[in-house]
């Protein structure tokens, strides 16, 4: 617990100091923090950071939010192609949330994408660390209660280990399906994040980056909202920059109840 409060402390000191530098000598409001998203599908349905750069601008936090993401991606490629590296080289961020596939601190996939999974957070903390970049880990997720525990400790685990931040959603998760069933958990194809699991995880990220729950006020988001067919590769790319294919649906809408219902439920 010391050392999620350390890192909390640390990580709101950034974001503060970033927000200061921003600030011209004539008081006009800060530029907007940019935040960066590495990871896989679970982030890009839904679009995630878009979702989350609307929350916190819409909560007195002005956020514009990068990605690189590719389906199945993992973190491990991420480090071996070069492409965080390069943006962390060329640009300046507030904070880097990384999120593993599905599974790999499990071993799902092989034996060894444990160990792999574990290593590639701790590179990616190391090079973190050398731009002044706190990092956070957003968890993902498992249906089956004994997966989902054993999911959530081993990420905290990892996360621990690299001296990153951790968001828990596994759990939480679970708690809110039987709380609020009526809610869009789940993308048409039953594992993907659906409308609502992308808003609960930009709720839970901003609890973290921010030290405080949003306040539970409607919300519009200007970006593309990916299906499982994105045309995204793993490259810098703006959330809210135009969709690689055709037809992908340009706004998402979410009623404050809604955001009241997930506020609620997590505790403020």
């Amino acid at each position: 617990m010391k050392a999620i409060s350390l890192f909390r402390s640390l990580l709101l000191s950034a974001l503060v100091l970033c927000a200061s530098c921003s600030t011209n000598g004539n008081g006009a409001p800060p530029e907007a923090e940019r935040v960066l998203f590495v990871g896989n599908s679970l982030i890009y349905v839904g679009n995630m950071p878009a979702v989350f750069a609307a929350l916190a601008s819409a909560n007195g936090h002005p956020v514009t939010s990068d990605m690189i993401v590719r389906g199945g991606a993992t973190l491990s490629q991420r480090m071996a192609d070069g492409t965080l590296a390069a943006a962390l080289e060329g640009n300046r961020y507030a904070a880097l949330v990384v999120q593993e596939r599905g599974g790999d601190l499990l071993c799902a996939f092989t034996p060894e994408s444990c160990a792999e999974s574990r290593e590639a957070l701790q590179a990616i903390a190391g090079l973190a660390r050398e731009h002044g970049v706190p990092v956070v880990l957003l968890g993902s997720y498992q249906s089956l209660p004994e997966v989902s525990r054993h999911l959530v400790e081993a990420e905290a685990d990892a996360a621990a280990d690299a001296g990153i931040g951790y968001v828990e959603v596994s759990e939480t998760l679970r708690r809110l399906r039987e709380r609020a069933p009526g809610l869009a958990w789940f993308h048409v194809d039953g594992a993907h994040p659906g409308k609502d699991l992308t808003l609960l995880d930009a709720v839970l990220l901003y609890r973290q980056l921010y030290g405080a729950a949003p306040e539970p006020k409607s919300l519009t988001v200007n970006a593309p909202i990916y299906t499982t067919q994105s045309g995204l590769e793993a490259e810098l790319r703006a959330a809210d920059a135009p969709a690689p294919l055709p037809g992908a649906r340009r706004q998402v809408s979410y009623p404050a109840a809604t955001l009241d219902v997930l506020l609620q439920a997590i505790g403020n």
